[in-house]
């Protein structure tokens, strides 16, 4: 007998109660960014090494630890995209969709880094994200931060999140910044632990997102760069505030919130949450101006933003508020009495799926008798069996029977039955 063949660590299967639960909350966001105007892009799972290097820096966890990078036949550096933004800025720019363009997008689907696995951070994990090009102020910051918060309030996990909010300001504030923080910790280095040791000199700014607990007293005593924001960039998060205070969006002010890429700039944001453990990151995002010109465009003020889906979904099976048994009726589940009844029981489900709109009918096959047939109809939690047997078959009639509410089993012809179900099904 064969070896049992098992999933890569870390790349789970979602199977089919699951993905239940994950349609409900891929409807909802289509949904919500469809209402904010925003158009869906889809962007290859496998891109060139180089994209990332470029984009999210060479002096990341992300670059030098957790990318699936491999050479290919023609001994081309290729990855498996760790992030989504990169991918559609490279689209935007190789297909023309950015230079002097307002665009609006969004996208779903998997990425893929080297890490430890962990309950809401896996090898294999999913994202939906918006991005927005060509729109340098902060009222698009607040509009998307607001969509985001939108969508979290959709899924039925707002309760769980709060709002944290930064600024990184300009690359000569951050620059000028960087001298001061090397200066900072250069004075206390024999208490930097080796992650914090190899970032000193090479992105500083890393440091104060360590999650290592020991470094904590350091963090916060440490210089902070909102303290130390260019004018503009200053005014810009003062604006952002005021928006999302006219909004009602209650946030947090984090001066150590500088997430994991170094293309952002300016506004950086996550919506966080204390229930899932270290994993506390569901949506995150910022702007990245000068990402579109640093991969070869034109100079294109950009923001955006990633929720996770894992963690998103982890919030969403602690709630009562998705039924889980409700999604999953069935509607009706057809049986039939012998193989001439399966064959008007085939023409009846194609008329019926012809015409009421989203109805989920189970056609019985395999065979038995019409007793077992009605338990797997109760089993499959359809709401209603619908029945052809000699008699039906001889009056080109149907009969149905409500299988949760007590009620009398009727006699209806096809077109009659259509009818019923579209207003049961609403």
């Amino acid at each position: 007998m064969s070896q049992v063949i098992q999933a890569v660590r870390g790349m789970n299967d979602i199977l089919p109660d699951e993905t239940r639960i994950w349609q409900h909350a891929e409807s909802k966001i289509r949904r919500t960014m469809r209402g904010y105007g925003y158009h869906e892009i889809r962007t290859p799972v496998l891109e060139k090494t180089e994209l990332f290097k470029r984009s999210i820096g060479e002096v990341t966890d992300i670059v030098e630890k957790e990318m699936y990078t491999f050479l290919d036949r023609n001994d081309e550096s290729m990855t498996m995209r760790p992030e989504g933004t990169a991918g559609c800025v490279r689209a935007g720019i190789e297909h023309g969709l950015l230079y002097n363009q307002i665009q609006r997008l969004w996208y779903a689907g998997p990425y893929f880094r080297y890490e430890r696995p962990q309950k809401g951070r896996y090898r294999q994990f999913h994202q939906c994200s918006a991005e927005v090009f060509g729109l340098p102020g902060p009222d698009i910051d607040a509009e998307l931060i607001v969509m985001s918060g939108s969508i979290l309030e959709k899924l039925g996990i707002r309760q769980h999140v709060k709002l944290e909010l930064n600024s990184l300001g300009s690359a000569k504030a951050r620059a000028d910044f960087r001298k001061r923080l090397i200066a900072y910790f250069e004075k206390h280095k024999k208490h930097l632990d080796e992650d914090c040791l190899n970032r000193l000199h090479k992105n500083p700014l890393r440091i104060l997102d360590s999650k290592n607990p020991d470094m904590k007293k350091l963090i916060a005593e440490a210089p902070k760069l909102i303290d130390h924001l260019d004018v503009e960039s200053q005014k810009h998060f003062e604006l952002l505030q005021e928006y999302l205070n006219h909004a009602g969006i209650a946030f947090e002010l984090n001066p150590y919130l500088v997430r994991g890429l170094d293309y952002y700039n300016a506004t950086v944001f996550e919506w966080t949450t204390q229930s899932l453990g270290a994993q506390g990151t569901v949506c995150g995002g910022g702007r990245y101006d000068t990402l579109v010109e640093q991969l070869g465009g034109k100079p294109t003020p950009a923001v955006g933003f990633a929720i996770g889906m894992e963690r998103a979904i982890l919030l969403m099976q602690q709630e009562d508020q998705f039924d889980l048994e409700k999604k999953k009726y069935l509607h009706a589940y057809l049986i039939t009495d012998g193989e001439q009844s399966f064959v008007g029981g085939l023409k009846l489900a194609n008329y019926l799926r012809s015409k009421v709109k989203n109805l989920r009918l189970l056609l019985h096959c395999g065979g038995g008798s019409i007793k077992s047939q009605f338990k797997k109809a109760d089993k499959s939690g359809a709401m209603y069996a619908i029945i052809i047997g000699e008699h039906e078959m001889k009056t080109h009639s149907v009969s149905l029977k409500s299988l949760r509410e007590d009620l009398p089993q009727q006699t209806l012809y096809p077109d009659e039955l259509a009818e019923y179900l579209k207003l049961k099904i609403l």
